[in-house]
């Protein structure tokens, strides 16, 4: 791609783009340069359409894999090449959406139990006891624990926006015990050079805790988030605080979870039910 990859890169740049998709948006517009062995500049509308049914028929890519590069493709066409995306017969591909797996309290604190050190059970903990992102995780700093008002301000989340989360009494004793053991002097969670420890070694400590733990699901960052908004509405929590907690724009992105609240749905009383009390006329 050349020059013209040196551009898209100054406009994700430019365009506020965090460095994670920033790395995806490159490489799949470098994938699709290579598999035409052409720049972009010289092709359009066929060889998009072209690249797209390849990645569905012949790759057979996931319904996030094939989301990722039809935004990055778009953000190359229409931000660095100025031009329209010229596919509006190719509608964008919807894949399935399964109920998210979630983690009983058991399998969680088998989980924590099964850590080998302090530092990747800390940030865990911190993970599912905030509903933290990986990302939020990994940054967190020592003065962004207010003790006194009970939160964790999270700086520069998911579209650098910041929020305030709750910070559990349980998580708060945890973190403090953790900072006297290992005297950590700007992140909680530091990595081998002076930054934070990276997401990819916490996705790396947790596969093998979760192998260790003896757990059968696919245990990943993201799993623990769906723990924590699971479980709180399990326990009654409305679900306009969870949206807040876990800094979701839309409240739809959030209502996802009361799909999988089995405790919620365990605790409906039906129509069959209340036809056994005098109060309960529900056919007139």
């Amino acid at each position: 791609m050349g020059n013209l990859h040196e551009r898209m890169i100054e406009d994700l740049r430019l365009s506020g783009y965090s460095a994670s998709t920033r790395r995806i948006y490159e490489l799949y517009a470098l994938r699709f340069a290579r598999y035409f062995r052409r720049s972009p500049e010289t092709m359009g509308d066929r060889e998009l359409r072209r690249y797209f049914l390849y990645l569905l028929d012949e790759r057979q890519v996931s319904h996030n894999t094939y989301r990722q590069a039809y935004s990055a493709l778009k953000f190359l066409y229409t931000v660095t090449l100025r031009r329209r995306f010229e596919i509006p017969c190719l509608p964008r591909h919807r894949g399935p959406r399964p109920l998210p797996e979630v983690l009983s309290g058991s399998e969680v604190r088998r989980l924590l139990a099964a850590f080998r050190g302090d530092k990747y059970r800390m940030l865990v903990m911190t993970m599912y006891g905030a509903g933290l992102r990986v990302s939020e995780a990994c940054r967190l700093r020592v003065t962004d624990i207010d003790a006194p008002r009970m939160l964790i301000h999270v700086r520069q989340g998911k579209g650098r926006k910041d929020r305030f989360v709750v910070l559990s009494r349980r998580l708060l004793a945890a973190l403090r015990a953790y900072w006297k053991l290992h005297r950590p002097l700007h992140y909680f969670f530091p990595g081998r050079d002076v930054g934070p420890v990276t997401p990819q070694c916490v996705r790396e400590a947790l596969h093998a805790a979760a192998r260790d733990a003896g757990l059968h699901k696919r245990v990943t960052p993201h799993l623990l988030r769906h723990s924590f908004a699971t479980h709180l509405l399990e326990t009654g929590t409305d679900i306009r605080v969870i949206q807040a907690l876990l800094g979701h724009c839309q409240v739809t992105t959030t209502a996802h979870y009361t799909k999988v609240t089995n405790g919620l749905i365990a605790r409906v009383r039906t129509p069959l039910d209340l036809l056994e009390k005098p109060e309960g006329r529900v056919l007139g």
